[in-house]
């Protein structure tokens, strides 16, 4: 049905269109920059969801494909040794698909930027410049996840920064410079070494031929299905072109240095200990609105760009690195629950357990099956919805009482009966219990790495306990006991703070109960993932 539209640029590019009304409408029309702002979210939102029903889950690899030329650079032609090339060129294109990785992700972006638009009522200032840096990095996520050149996925890569830079500078707390500059400085060290890596890739692996009249022009691109083709479905082009001493070439030590430099780009924004100290200063200043995507989404770019260009592109090297991958996840889960539960400040519990939780991910990962692959994903999607309504839980709790330290709350469920639920429910959730989307993410994950390390699985198992722990303590602390302080006229959740905290746990419960409806449009995906992981040898054997 959508297969003769361009929907993927119609999701990625429909939130510029409040951007365009937004730039023409009076700065002092609050009431209607937030009803267009929000309104303006549904459109990707609505897109994703007949773009999620219509895939075909039967079909592998990418679907819904958009290729156009962009841009084509000639380059001298120094090496007069390439007798049968006339012409070279760089060749960057306009290209856009959707797997079944990508596809999850894309819907829990339009998802959760709807329910963060919805939650951004608490805004006091400057709505007009809010709504159009919200909406402008709402289009740089959807590239990032349907990029398929690499120049296109680091423009979008970049999009990300400008917007989230000025919304966590501009609508934050009292420290919210500091952490805007952190996350600038963190993120853009990240966004080079990604560049540096994503060079020597198209000037080595991104090439292709194209006979015509006038001879044989050689291209250079970003191209994906070019660099995997060179690499490991058409080898013997690649060595071709190395005995025709062509200036670079990957050799194995070559091309586990940049899975190391991808490791290293990627783990910054998942965040991977030690690089984890930016994200905390964004979860603790940055609005609880935007805090909804960057730990629900923008975290979530960290492991997908881990996915798709280390893993994928690296295969042997990858597996090669697996104890390592796992033995990183199990440090960030064993520290985040352990200082999770020291904290004071509820945003910090969150923090932490969000880095407890990503560890999870590698976990995932590092089990190179189907089963650890899908848990890793799974554990995407359900951190994301989890992470984005405990924010949205935090934001209204904060508006109420002026504080987010446990220390100076408590006794609120007889006050707020209806957002202590939900708090609950999302606490519940966080720590994997049966019949929510975190225990099927963390029984995925778990299960496929235990075929391969039992003993760290075991140990790494010892988060859930915890985590159990310091849900439950943050949980209780803020809506048991007595109340700490009196504050009289406190009201429960309005509606427009209630229906997305409703959505949000209704997909929690449904991937709980249900998980069929993430597994199916994976299952070819991810087989196709392991099928060639696991056909390529581990360096040395």
């Amino acid at each position: 049905m959508l297969a003769n539209l361009p929907i993927l640029s119609m999701i990625a590019f429909s939130p510029l269109l409040g951007v365009l009304i937004l730039l023409f409408m009076p700065k002092d029309q609050g009431k209607w920059i937030k009803v267009i702002g929000a309104a303006t979210t549904f459109i990707p939102l609505v897109l994703a969801g007949l773009l999620y029903a219509d895939f075909n889950q039967q079909e592998g690899g990418f679907q819904y494909s958009e290729l156009h030329n962009w841009i084509t650079v000639p380059l001298n032609k120094e090496a007069q040794h390439l007798s049968e090339i006339t012409s070279l060129y760089f060749k960057f294109d306009y290209s856009l698909a959707v797997d079944g990785l990508s596809l999850s992700l894309v819907f829990l972006t339009a998802l959760i930027c709807t329910m963060a638009a919805l939650a951004s009522v608490y805004i006091k200032k400057r709505w007009k410049l809010y709504y159009i840096l919200f909406l402008l990095l709402e289009t740089g996520i959807f590239g990032v996840f349907m990029a398929q050149d690499l120049f296109l996925f680091f423009l979008f890569f970049e999009i990300t920064l400008v917007p989230m830079f000025f919304l966590i500078g501009i609508w934050g707390y009292i420290n919210r410079e500091q952490a805007a500059n952190k996350f600038l400085i963190y993120n853009g060290l990240g966004s080079a070494v990604m560049l540096i890596v994503f060079l020597i890739l198209v000037t080595t692996a991104g090439f292709s031929a194209v006979q015509d009249a006038n001879g044989a022009s050689l291209y250079f691109s970003g191209s994906l299905r070019d660099i995997t083709d060179n690499l490991y479905n058409n080898p013997n082009a690649y060595v071709h072109i190395q005995e025709q001493n062509l200036p670079f070439y990957l050799s194995a030590g070559a091309k586990s240095a940049l899975f190391a430099l991808l490791l290293v780009a990627f783990g910054i924004k998942l965040p991977i200990f030690p690089f984890h100290t930016w994200m905390l200063k964004v979860h603790t200043e940055a609005p609880p609105s935007i805090v909804m995507i960057h730990s629900g989404i923008l975290l979530k770019m960290g492991a997908y760009g881990l996915i798709r260009f280390g893993v994928l592109l690296f295969p042997e090297q990858a597996k090669s690195w697996a104890f390592v991958l796992a033995l990183l996840g199990l440090i960030n889960i064993l520290y985040g629950a352990v200082l999770a539960f020291v904290q004071k400040d509820f945003k910090l519990v969150l923090a932490y357990s969000s880095i407890s939780h990503m560890g999870v991910v590698l976990l995932g990962l590092a089990a190179f099956n189907q089963i650890g692959m899908q848990g890793a994903v799974f554990q995407l999607v359900s951190h994301g919805l989890i992470s984005a309504l405990m924010f949205l839980l935090v934001g209204s709790l904060y508006e109420r009482t002026g504080t987010t330290e446990l220390s100076k709350l408590g006794g609120l469920a007889s006050s707020l009966p209806f957002m202590s639920g939900i708090l609950l429910v999302a606490g519940m959730a966080s720590l994997g219990l049966p019949g929510l989307s975190g225990f099927v993410s963390e029984f995925l994950a778990f299960l496929g790495l235990f075929g391969t390390m039992k003993a760290l699985t075991i140990i790494s198992a010892l988060g859930i306990i915890l985590a159990a722990v310091y849900v439950l303590r943050g949980v209780l602390s803020i809506t048991f006991g007595p109340q700490k302080e009196e504050r009289p006229g406190i009201r429960d959740a309005r509606l427009i703070e209630a229906v997305p905290m409703i959505v949000l746990v209704a997909f929690i419960l449904l991937l709980g109960v249900y998980p069929g409806i993430l597994s199916q449009p994976l299952e070819q995906t991810v087989t196709g993932f392991t099928d060639f992981i696991q056909s390529t040898p581990k360096i040395g054997e």
